[in-house]
């Protein structure tokens, strides 16, 4: 009696182990339906966007610590940070993108670009661009010089328009003014450090149908805005959606990993590219 019992129980403990094993099962598969089927049409290769990687009390600030770990965190999780020509050249012939591919940015053309963060995309071996206003360059405090610049441009950094003087281009319509702003970084910028311009980046995201026509009329391979556009992803390479990087973003809570895991456009709002 004693011997049928354990049997009975050892069928029982087979029976819920296989009951567990197709539950968990089960849940593996529904997970893998809902990241192909929800998750993998929306991936995005991370294009990150900095400003100032300084001190400052406001603004789009990192500090350089904080950048410095950043870019660490990259580094040691196998990450690979690629070109914003590389980028636009996969999308144009529609190559399937790997999950471990992001792309860094900054704008404006902050001194402490130089300073502070060109060091430690050096010591990693970082490509990055910087869109330039121009008419800031070796001109107004705190802002690079064109000595700068043409160091940064001999290690991978590569240098594109970001208007002449910070001009939103969103509800713009006059055409001789569109031009100046926009065509006339890609020629300074080209004839200071003797290396094309290849993209541009519209201030404070703005841009309108006009605008797109102009960027690529003046000779410009793609563009840069914040997350206007949002519903086309990144098939655009004209309009590409960026994420913006904050000293809140450290390696430790989880906004900066979700940054770079290629959804967080899963959970940004909607923003209209005028």
């Amino acid at each position: 009696m004693h011997l049928t019992s354990l049997l009975v129980k050892r069928r029982v403990e087979i029976t819920n182990i296989k009951k567990a094993y197709i539950a968990v099962s089960s849940v593996i598969i529904l997970l893998g339906v809902l990241y192909f089927s929800l998750l993998t049409p929306n991936y995005i290769v991370p294009i990150l966007t900095y400003h100032n990687i300084g001190y400052e009390k406001e603004g789009h600030f990192v500090s350089p610590d904080n950048f410095a770990k950043q870019m660490e965190f990259i580094k040691k999780n196998g990450f690979e940070v690629i070109t914003l020509d590389e980028l636009v050249s996969d999308i144009k012939s529609k190559k399937h993108l790997k999950r471990n591919k992001l792309v860094i940015t900054f704008d404006d053309g902050y001194q402490d670009n130089f300073e502070h963060a060109y060091p430690v995309l050096n010591k990693f071996g970082f490509p990055a661009t910087v869109f330039l206003v121009t008419d800031y360059i070796g001109v107004k405090k705190g802002f690079l010089s064109w000595d700068e610049i043409r160091v940064m441009s001999r290690n991978k950094i590569s240098f594109g328009g970001h208007t002449a003087n910070h001009f939103y281009l969103g509800l713009l319509e006059d055409d001789a003014i569109a031009w100046e702003q926009i065509a006339g970084p890609k020629e300074i910028i080209k004839r200071e450090i003797g290396v094309p311009a290849d993209y541009f980046c519209y201030p404070s995201g703005g841009f309108n149908d006009k605008i797109k026509e102009i960027v690529k009329k003046a000779g410009y391979k793609g563009a840069c805005s914040t997350n206007r556009g949002f519903a086309k992803l990144n098939s655009d390479v004209y309009e590409l959606k960026r994420i913006k990087v904050t000293n809140s973003d450290t390696v430790k809570p989880l906004s900066f990993r979700v940054k770079l895991s290629g959804y967080y456009n899963l959970i940004r709002g909607k923003k209209n590219p005028y």
